[in-house]
């Protein structure tokens, strides 16, 4: 009887079904495979979700995010205050745009940025908040745009992880100011690459989708005119109908998300007591099932507690077969920012969640057995570095 390796579990994985398959093929089959009108079905659909707001849809929610910063007006000499634990994507484009970002630190519990330290952080440059929802969890809306009311401050929300989360039974996008989502691969709703961008009102989207093709300004027959600087970030017509797939989907995709993170608090705590560490100082993400959209399960190891690295508990557990992320290391400490002056020790919070948060896999392909392979290893390996 030979003996059999289980099979590797990835920290995620997209799920496409036959139908999406199909209807990929129809695109190919049709001859249009850019911006087209499947791309116009999926922005409609889009507005549709988000209680018919205006939405125009890009290549990538990079893209979403700096069309968001323009269409603000936001560029040279302007400070935007933001986190310093996202993918460096949030801060890349504030700079892109010629704006400043200034960096505030984190809650503790959440590892959003602390809405009670940014007032502080608000000067006469300041132009917009660009909060981040880490793993798919908001801030607390009322007092982010109560906030931006009182300093007259537009918001554009980096929502990419936050597709299908809530707030106060609300769907995030559906309300607020500028908001932006992402479509990569490991998001929960995919179109491979992709983002949308939810506006305000005609004007903004028209601005949008000139900043999406060159600044494009159609004149009808006889011509056609350029009045912005823009770029080339339309999004095709293959990547939306993934999108509409993965609209029918995400309810089940939803349900099966929370219910894998139910049984991640449940097992891993199970877990620990089994091995004796109940004094041990894992944190595990925030026990919220009406908002969050339960994108990522991350956890903060207690590294003062253990006689190893995070680097170490990763390798471990690719041994066993299983793989991990790292979501987010502090942005001021990459060496881009250091260089403009940004230190880690401004936001220590921050700096101390970034070398020890570490991304547990979750993804709807997912099975039970996998949560209790992951949770009875991820602890095997604590209780063996732990501290005498």
């Amino acid at each position: 009887m030979s003996n059999s390796t289980p099979p590797f579990i990835p920290f995620t994985r997209p799920s496409f079904n036959q139908e999406t398959i199909d209807a990929v093929g129809e695109v190919l089959r049709s001859g249009w495979v850019t911006s087209g009108p499947k791309l116009a079905e999926f922005e409609a659909t889009l507005s549709e979700y988000f209680s018919g707001r205006h939405v125009r849809c890009f290549a990538n929610g990079t893209a979403t995010m700096k069309i968001a910063l323009q269409v603000a007006g936001i560029g040279e000499g302007d400070e935007v205050i933001t986190t310093p634990i996202s993918w460096v994507a949030t801060a890349n484009v504030i700079l892109s745009v010629g704006a400043k970002p200034i960096f505030v630190d984190i809650d503790p519990i959440t590892r959003n940025i602390d809405l009670n330290k940014v007032a502080v952080a608000i000067t006469p440059k300041t132009r917009a908040i660009m909060p981040v929802y880490l793993a798919g969890l908001p801030v607390d809306m009322n007092q982010l745009y109560n906030l931006a009311k009182q300093h007259k401050l537009r918001v554009i929300e980096d929502a990419a992880q936050a597709f299908g989360s809530q707030w106060k039974g609300k769907k995030i996008g559906s309300f607020g100011d500028l908001v932006s989502f992402s479509f990569q691969a490991n998001k929960n709703l995919t179109t491979v690459e992709g983002g949308c961008l939810v506006l305000n009102n005609a004007d903004e989207a028209k601005l949008a989708e000139k900043f999406r093709l060159q600044g494009l300004t159609r004149q009808g027959m006889d011509g056609m005119d350029v009045d912005v600087l823009g770029g080339k970030d339309n999004l095709t017509d293959v990547n939306a109908v993934i999108g509409l797939q993965q609209l029918k989907q995400l309810p089940a995709y939803q349900t099966r998300r929370a219910a894998l993170a139910r049984q991640y608090f449940d097992v891993i705590r199970s877990e620990l007591a089994s091995a004796g560490l109940e004094n041990l100082k894992l944190q595990l993400p925030v026990e919220n099932f009406s908002e969050s959209n339960w994108h990522m399960f991350q956890v903060v190891l207690p590294l003062d507690q253990l006689k190893c690295d995070r680097a170490q508990v990763m390798t471990e557990l690719k041994d066993l077969g299983i793989g991990t992320g790292v979501h987010y290391p502090a942005i001021t400490g990459f060496t881009l920012y250091k260089e403009q002056g940004y230190k880690t020790s401004d936001t220590p919070i921050a700096e101390r969640i970034g070398r020890s948060i570490l991304t547990l896999p979750l993804f709807p392909g997912m099975t039970d057995e996998d949560i209790g392979r992951i949770a009875s290893g991820f602890v095997g390996i604590l209780k063996k570095h732990r501290k005498n």
